[in-house]
């Protein structure tokens, strides 16, 4: 089937079309702007909260290996303590006791 002719149309009805067009076209650049505005500002948000989460687990970091020492010195106490208390007929082995809370 051959392509058909549309028919003219007035000057009147083309700036209505064209008025039509630009408010639409402003609406839609206008939602565009917003659009564009909350995503930037979520993603700012995201990068906000990562770096304060990375702070944070810095500090948790830091103190798991603080706790971590203050736990060496209070077993390195504690075995002192035992080995100078221990009797000839207390025969246990701290060491292996200690090891196995290690696992913990």
């Amino acid at each position: 089937m051959p392509p058909t002719k549309k028919a003219k149309t007035s000057k009147q009805g083309s700036s209505d079309d064209d008025e039509d067009y630009r408010k639409k076209r402003d609406r839609n650049n206008q939602a565009i702007k917003r659009s564009r505005v909350k995503s930037k500002q979520r993603a700012n948000e995201t990068k906000d909260r990562v770096d304060n989460l990375k702070a944070t687990n810095t500090q948790l970091e830091e103190r798991i290996a603080q706790k971590q020492k203050q736990l060496q010195t209070l077993k390195d106490l504690f075995l002192e303590t035992a080995k100078a208390k221990t009797d000839a007929g207390a025969n246990f082995d701290l060491n292996k006791l200690l090891a196995d809370s290690d696992e913990d």
